[in-house]
């Protein structure tokens, strides 16, 4: 097989879950090649280098072989190098330190951490 879809090929390489997340990722502009954002119709070769916005960081992944068929976890090396800069990771790593959770204003309760910081800032302004 010398090209497959690029919603098929992330799904089968194990970077999406599913294929919906990964179509509905090259609908939205998260997955471009080349600086290009692709459809999920969009058809992958050997050697094309693939980018994934996953926030906060873009994974980067070279392909190295084209299948639409989903494979173990053991034969990824085969399937695509992963070419992700180490800054990205760096950024990453700062995310995951800094113990901000990212949730979206207004949605859900507060944690009770955040209920005390509330406290706290209130009783200041009396």
């Amino acid at each position: 097989m010398e090209e497959a879809r690029i919603d098929k090929w992330l799904w089968a390489a194990r970077i999406f879950k599913t294929r919906t997340i990964a179509a509905d990722a090259c609908k939205n502009g998260r997955v471009t090649i080349d600086g290009v954002n692709v459809k999920p119709s969009r058809m992958v070769k050997c050697g094309e280098t693939v980018s994934v916005r996953k926030p906060p960081i873009t994974y980067s992944f070279r392909i190295l072989k084209t299948i639409e068929q989903r494979v173990g976890a053991k034969l990824l090396p085969e399937i695509y190098e992963n070419v992700t800069a180490p800054e990205e990771y760096e950024l990453l790593e700062m995310t995951r330190i800094s113990g901000f959770v990212n949730r979206a204003r207004g949605t859900g309760r507060p944690t009770k951490k955040d209920r005390r910081s509330l406290d706290a800032f209130i009783s200041e302004m009396d």
